[in-house]
């Protein structure tokens, strides 16, 4: 297809644009089994302060393609993507990702797309543009059913409160940062990507648990768990969203301890199962989730250019 068939979007999208990406993300879901766009993207939409710009390819009625190109990383521009499945297999994807990197390239930024489940379409997609994967993200799943509740042995002096909206942000924002300092997207989290958050119908302070010392934050755990009426139909899922700990007290135990706090939780809610995400490069988090009983469950992939 024709370059010039697909609309650029720099700023927020207007609402009737940001419903049909969420059509076409849903269409896609409903086909593939697995959501083609993060939840990042999706509070993106329509944030005037977001630092993405928006590809769409769109059809008669509605959107056929779209894409967004985050651009406030150094030296790499990520990208997510999503084809409706009506509209597969007429280069659709393709535009999609050379417009991607056009884009990038005008940044002084290499692309690298994200492929959600990495399916064979992706996969055929990715060949074709000279892409492999540089980077694994895992989705790590535990029957909470057979779990058996440990003791949360807090280190000496720390003690385990609830997070209080408004008052705590920018002390939790600052210990995020210094957490994931190295992370290429939870290290970057703002106010405003909290405040959205805080917006959404799952959030709950209740479950977005602070280890404290002194008064100042040195870990959480943050946990997601989606009202009943929007789980999957038969599912019964609490995520952990994020468990960081401050450098400071990194080494006591303290993120093993805050990931039994969170499962207690999680269980005290009645979930049958908890998953969370982490990157496959990530060796200490990944053996302490396995410590926990954790299996992984399927694996997204970020591609970049190879040879």
């Amino acid at each position: 297809m024709d370059d010039a068939a697909i609309d650029l979007v720099v700023g927020p999208l207007e609402q009737a644009d940001a419903e049909a990406v969420l059509r076409l993300a849903r269409a896609a879901e409903h086909v593939d089994g697995t959501a083609p766009v993060s939840e990042q993207p999706l509070l993106w939409l329509t944030d005037p302060h977001a630092p993405v710009q928006h590809l769409l390819v769109r059809a008669a009625d509605d959107l056929a393609g779209y894409a967004q190109v985050d651009l406030g990383s150094p030296a790499v521009a990520s990208a997510e993507l999503v084809v409706h499945p009506f509209a597969r297999c007429h280069g659709v994807g393709t535009a999609l990702v050379a417009r991607a990197e056009s884009v990038a390239r005008a940044h002084g930024l290499e692309l690298r797309p994200w492929a959600h489940g990495h399916l064979p379409a992706a996969q055929r997609l990715a060949q074709r543009a000279g892409y492999g994967v540089v980077r694994e993200l895992l989705r790590m799943t535990l029957d909470l059913r057979a779990r058996t509740p440990e003791p949360v042995d807090l280190p000496a002096g720390v003690t385990l409160r609830t997070f209080r909206p408004g008052s705590d942000d920018e002390a939790w924002l600052a210990v995020n940062a210094r957490a994931f300092a190295d992370h290429p997207e939870q290290g970057r989290m703002t106010l405003g990507d909290l405040q959205a958050r805080r917006r959404e119908t799952w959030f709950d302070e209740a479950s977005f648990l602070l280890a404290v010392r002194d008064e100042e934050i040195v870990g959480f755990c943050w946990l997601k768990v989606l009202p009943a009426g929007e789980q999957q139909a038969g599912e019964s899922v609490g995520e952990i969203y994020a468990v960081g700990v401050d450098p400071a007290a990194q080494g006591t135990g303290l993120g093993t301890v805050l990931t039994r706090a969170g499962l207690d939780r999680l269980q005290a809610l009645g979930l049958e199962t908890a998953d969370l995400y982490t990157g496959r490069e990530n060796t200490i988090a990944v053996r302490t989730y396995e410590r926990a009983g954790f299996v992984v469950a399927s694996t997204d992939v970020q591609l970049g250019p190879v040879g």
